[in-house]
């Protein structure tokens, strides 16, 4: 299916939205789209950089909570390319696997991935995290790392919608993992 929305033509820019777009390369077609808006493109990506590089939320626990935000948005495009990244971050097979199940009680996950998962959910669902489940993470996360986890719980819940929304097509490979994805 088509977008829904053009993409932006990156060959067309000029000066410093020529000089940013270049340093994201490969152009992906989430960027293509998001270059239609200058300071929108800036903005979402250095958010997107400080959570992905800069924060100290573990890297499999902040990719957990990605995929399942993902999964509950239907974003078929978000968790493809995050279920790349889980990857690279250590996020192993039979977690990727549990996730594309509708439940967070898989034995693939610890009490702790379960609590993020938990928390992740509840956020998608109801905005705020219930006690318990805030609870739960404080248990185990310092406070920089709780506001990080939802920071990056509500980022991605954005991501998904702008995703959807606008219509932004697949990358290379993304067809032929629709097939097995369940989503």
């Amino acid at each position: 299916m088509p977008s829904r929305l053009p993409y932006y033509e990156v060959e067309n820019a000029t000066g410093k939205h020529a000089e940013f777009l270049d340093k994201l390369k490969p152009h992906l077609n989430i960027y293509r789209m998001l270059a239609n808006s200058e300071a929108g493109l800036k903005g979402f990506v250095r958010m997107g950089n400080a959570l992905l590089y800069r924060c100290e939320l573990d890297p499999v626990l902040r990719e957990l909570a990605i995929i399942r935000v993902g999964r509950l948005s239907r974003a078929a495009y978000e968790v493809f390319q995050h279920e790349r990244i889980g990857r690279e971050a250590g996020v192993t097979e039979d977690k990727i696997s549990a996730l594309r199940e509708a439940t967070v009680e898989s034995p693939a996950f610890n009490d702790n991935e379960r609590a993020v998962l938990r928390f992740a959910d509840d956020v998608v669902r109801n905005v705020k995290a219930s006690d318990k489940n805030l609870k739960a993470v404080q248990a185990f996360l310092s406070p920089g790392a709780v506001v990080e986890l939802t920071l990056t719980v509500g980022y991605y819940m954005m991501v998904c919608r702008f995703l959807e929304t606008t219509g932004v097509e697949g990358e290379e490979g993304q067809a032929e993992w629709l097939k097995t994805a369940k989503l």
